[in-house]
């Protein structure tokens, strides 16, 4: 899973369990119960134990559901802080006294509770500010949860909109070009057409279905470039020295498929022309478990016609390295050399999000 994915499904997570109505409210009133009962001295019975606890989760209730349904909403949201505070201390002001009432009344039998309560008004002031302030606290957290994973997901659905469209412009000229090649053959009658209809087969059934996933084995990837170098070599016949190099273990090594084909294309596109007297094209491809060297060069023909922008073998440069970042974020490193006559590319990617 990359670092991203595993963010996106923390995140997700998380949101699921704070914000999860019915889950924090009962947790938050049954917690506040138990402090409550914790506290109440012993030498009270255990049923009035009880239903003190009970009647200050009721009053404390009053008051949170009043701030998270009005105040925040109404004030806090709106950036009205001020009016939040004091509109919020009012109603301390006004319920406390209302609560001190109520409890007098409730344990006339207690004298000695009754006179407490009515010593006790500070306290009381302090321990409903805090109840409520810390409902605020949860509800800040909340929401900035659920805002983090909107973000996430418009982002993740941003991304795969952006790598689709970048994908779909990856121009695979050279089909075209192949079976033209495929249709002078079958013309001639040559014995090579059914072979070369099977790789283009091959080629396309990979564009078509394998390069819709996120990620492929490298070992396809491979077998697909292998099929492409053959065509090419087909269509250029000894005009082009064609030049394949693979160092390295080919594992369960996954990467994103079609990843170095507008590379490759752009050597055949724009370095293989008949002013050069013998065109080339060299890749080379170094594997390990975490890492791959990805080097192509061609020559660069004399009577070379300039790119327009930034084009590199029907996908403009601009989009491959965009590609790179969205793919492979921090985990690429991306050269180009333009010599007097060659042309380099040197892409380094790391695997399984290590550097």
């Amino acid at each position: 899973m990359s670092r991203g994915r595993a963010i996106n499904f923390i995140l997700d997570k998380l949101f699921d369990v704070v914000t999860s109505r019915v889950f924090t409210h009962l947790i938050w009133w049954v917690l506040l119960f138990l402090i409550i009962f914790s506290v109440e001295p012993e030498s009270y019975n255990l049923g009035f134990r009880i239903t003190n606890a009970l009647l200050l989760v009721v009053f404390y209730m009053a008051l949170v559901y009043f701030n998270l349904l009005y105040l925040i909403p109404e004030y806090l949201s709106q950036k009205k802080i001020f009016r939040y505070f004091f509109l919020l201390f009012m109603a301390l002001l006004v319920a406390t006294p209302i609560r001190t009432l109520l409890f007098y009344l409730k344990f006339s039998n207690y004298p000695e509770l009754q006179i407490e309560i009515t010593q006790s008004q500070a306290e009381q002031y302090i321990a409903s500010f805090i109840v409520v302030i810390f409902s605020t606290v949860l509800k800040i957290i909340s929401d900035w949860l659920r805002q983090q994973r909107k973000m996430n997901k418009l982002i993740t659905q941003n991304m795969k909109s952006e790598l689709d469209f970048l994908r779909s412009q990856i121009n695979p000229h050279f089909l075209f070009n192949t079976l033209n090649s495929l249709y002078a053959l079958t013309l001639k009658k040559d014995d090579r057409a059914p072979t070369i209809v099977l790789q283009l087969s091959d080629m396309m059934r990979y564009m078509l279905y394998e390069s819709n996933e996120q990620k492929v084995t490298l070992s396809k990837e491979i077998e697909y470039i292998k099929n492409y170098l053959e065509l090419e070599k087909l269509r250029h016949g000894g005009n082009v020295d064609i030049e394949f190099e693979l160092i390295g273990e080919v594992k369960d090594q996954k990467i994103t498929p079609l990843l170095f084909i507008p590379f490759i294309e752009n050597c055949f596109k724009h370095g293989v022309n008949k002013s050069v007297d013998k065109s080339f094209v060299k890749l080379r491809l170094k594997i390990e478990q975490s890492k791959i060297w990805f080097t192509i060069l061609n020559s660069i023909p004399t009577d070379i016609v300039p790119l327009e922008g930034d084009q590199v073998g029907g996908i403009g440069l601009s989009n491959i390295k965009r590609r790179l970042k969205l793919l492979y974020p921090g985990d690429h490193h991306l050269e180009i050399r333009d010599l007097d006559k060659e042309y380099i590319v040197n892409l380094t990617l790391f695997l399984n999000d290590k550097k």
